[in-house]
């Protein structure tokens, strides 16, 4: 027997819809089985790598505080510059 599936609603915004998910269950929502596997092979990167200078202090205390984040350093880094950037 075939699960009836429950409509996703129409979210004003991004938080509305994260809240949404974090209260319920997918499941309800989406027919995991009939996923298809999807390949992009001329998606390009967003993003540029770049080379930057640092000491080594600065560069330990961020890996520090990126490790108590649960976080890769490199994307605390990121945070960091994107933060600054918007205040």
């Amino acid at each position: 027997m075939k699960k009836t599936l429950r409509k996703i609603p129409k979210f004003e915004n991004e938080q509305q819809e994260r809240e949404f998910w974090l209260t319920h269950d997918s499941t309800e929502y989406v027919a995991y089985t009939s996923l298809q596997n999807w390949r992009f092979p001329n998606l390009k990167l967003t993003s540029k790598p770049i080379t930057i200078r640092l000491p080594e202090v600065l560069i330990d205390r961020i890996k520090i505080k990126a490790h108590m984040m649960d976080i890769p350093y490199q994307t605390f880094i990121k945070q960091l510059i994107h933060e600054r950037m918007a205040g």
